[in-house]
């Protein structure tokens, strides 16, 4: 297994849209939260090889199956909302019509039942790699007075598909996104082989100008679900350029600085996503899971065509 040798990685060079580009299906670019492609492609060359099962407990439109699949490994995502499995699918059965040689599925359910959700695949899994949503805090498109001449601020594609679903941790405040994050984590052991890693991307973030130190909070949960510790790791958003920063950072995250300038308070826009690394340990005894109440998703998988060729038929897809 390669280890890690350094602890910024570049994975800013170019802007989400242009590492997307012909890899991923147009309607990738409206999922408010994505995580950057050039971060999971080398979390997966790092932690895993060829052949390797990837796993991303809130996979969004693909992002983590997607790289994996890239890389020669296969790949099983868990999706709340049904608009963005059924995306992750689509980029799925686009990566592998383009050559990519790993298999994917995707199921369409809460990620808080994820062992239950992935029978089949438990002990199997050399890497687990997410994102949680920050809450409240979402991302998105912005045009401002600055870009559009127009009075006020313009946001679009900067929530998920149904605010009114409790169950998506986006919509809850801190204390109820983390306690589900932590069951995720903790459901998630069960899906690693002895020694395998856990890989979180997360960043602190300012809410009513308070900065939330997301990824301080999350190592606690990985701590308390019973996973190791091993690695803390600065993924740049931002451009590495002659001798200069390429600023990347989203209209939010400026706003916030600008205002908190403005008040007094010399804050900067932060341009790094931290990346966590636990490892799970390598005896047989893991924690006890809290009971809980399954309530059944329903498989949204790539189709059969030969030139997709995903399939949900058991371990032996990814053996």
């Amino acid at each position: 297994m390669i280890e890690v040798t350094m602890s910024v990685w570049a994975t800013g060079q170019q802007p989400s849209r242009v590492q997307r580009r012909g890899r991923y299906l147009p309607g990738s670019m409206k999922h408010p939260a994505k995580m950057l492609p050039a971060i999971a492609a080398q979390v997966i060359a790092t932690y895993t090889r060829p052949g390797d099962l990837v796993i991303d407990p809130m996979c969004g439109i693909g992002t983590t199956l997607v790289e994996a699949l890239y890389q020669d490994r296969h790949a099983a995502g868990v999706e709340l909302e049904q608009r963005w499995a059924h995306l992750a699918v689509a980029n799925l059965a686009h990566a592998r019509r383009v050559g990519a040689a790993g298999f994917g599925r995707v199921v369409t359910a809460d990620a808080r039942h994820i062992a239950q959700l992935l029978p089949d695949l438990r002990g199997k899994a050399g890497l687990v790699l997410t994102s949680p949503p920050y809450g409240l805090a979402t991302h998105g498109h912005v045009r401002s007075t600055r870009d559009s001449g127009e009075l006020g601020v313009r946001k679009w594609n900067h929530h998920y598909t149904d605010r009114a679903d409790r169950a998506n941790l986006a919509y809850r405040r801190l204390p109820a996104l983390l306690d589900g994050f932590s069951r995720i984590l903790a459901g998630s052991i069960r899906l690693l082989r002895p020694g395998g890693v856990v890989a979180v991307t997360a960043r602190p973030y300012r809410h009513h100008g308070e900065l939330i130190d997301l990824p301080g909070q999350i190592i606690t949960l990985g701590r308390r679900a019973g996973l190791e510790f091993a690695d803390r790791i600065v993924c740049l958003l931002c451009g590495l350029g002659d001798g200069t920063l390429l600023n990347r950072a989203s209209f939010f995250q400026l706003h916030e600085a600008r205002r908190g300038w403005a008040q007094g308070r010399p804050i900067h826009a932060i341009a790094h996503e931290d990346l966590l690394i636990f490892r799970r340990p390598s005896g047989d005894h893991l924690p006890a899971m809290h009971p809980v109440h399954i309530v059944p998703g329903h498989p949204a998988q790539c189709p059969s065509a030969p030139e997709t060729a995903s399939s949900a038929d058991g371990p032996a897809d990814f053996a």
